[in-house]
C-alpha cells in the first residue's frame, strides 16, 4: 500500500472544464476541502474521495458526487485510489465548468484522468503498518537503548524518568522485532 504525506495538485482540461485534482494525507482532508470551498467559490463540483485505516485497523473508504450525476465522478476517483493501493489518502477534484457537457462517460474519464494524473506525479510512500510498545529499564542503559531506536528506526513516542525509565515506542513490525532482539537484555 502507499500513501502521500504533502499536497499534491494538478489541472486537466477537457472541453474547456477545469479539473482540479488535490491529493492529500486523510489527516489534512476536512481542512483543505473548507479551504478550497471558500478559494474556489465559482466552482461548480467538489467532488472527494478518501480511504484510511481506523483505529480498528479497518480500510474506511467514502466518496461523493457533489451534485454531478450519481456514479460519474466520486466513485470513480475512488477507484482510482483504490487500484493505486492508496490508504490515508484523500483526493478532492474541484471542477469548473466549461460550457460543454460531458456526458457520463466523459465525466467517468475526466475525474478518473484527473486523479491518475495528481497521483502520477506525487511522492508515493510505502506504507507499513505500525505497532507501539512500552518497554522499561534502568537508567544506566538510557544511552544504548537510544542508540539501538536510532539504529532500528523506532520512533520514541514518550519518556518518563520514574524509578527506571519507561518509553513508549513505536515502529514498523519488521524494525520493532530488529530492536527488542537487540536489547531484549536490557529490558524489565
Amino acid at each position: 500500500m502507499k500513501f502521500i504525506n504533502k499536497h499534491t495538485t494538478q489541472t486537466l482540461e477537457v472541453k474547456q472544464s477545469k479539473f482540479i485534482a488535490h491529493l492529500i494525507p486523510y489527516t489534512d482532508y476536512e481542512n483543505i476541502l473548507k479551504q478550497l470551498m471558500l478559494s474556489n467559490p465559482k466552482a461548480r463540483h467538489f467532488v472527494v474521495a478518501f480511504r484510511y485505516f481506523n483505529k480498528y485497523n479497518q480500510i474506511v473508504e467514502h466518496s461523493s458526487d457533489d451534485g454531478e450525476p450519481n456514479g460519474t465522478s466520486g466513485k470513480p476517483s475512488l477507484m482510482v485510489l483504490q487500484g493505486n493501493m492508496m490508504i490515508n489518502s484523500a483526493v478532492i477534484i474541484v471542477r469548473y465548468f466549461g460550457g460543454t457537457k460531458l456526458g457520463t462517460g466523459g465525466l467517468v474519464r475526466a475525474y478518473s484522468d484527473a486523479v491518475n494524473l495528481v497521483i502520477s506525479t506525487s511522492e508515493l510512500l510505502e506504507y507499513k503498518e505500525e505497532v507501539s510498545k512500552r518497554i522499561s529499564f534502568k537508567y544506566s542503559n538510557v544511552g544504548r537503548v537510544e542508540y539501538e531506536c536510532l539504529t532500528c528506526g523506532v520512533e520514541i513516542v514518550n519518556k518518563l524518568f520514574e524509578i527506571q525509565v519507561v518509553y513508549e515506542i513505536k515502529a514498523s513490525t519488521v524494525n520493532m522485532e530488529c530492536f527488542l532482539e537487540r536489547v531484549e537484555r536490557l529490558l524489565y
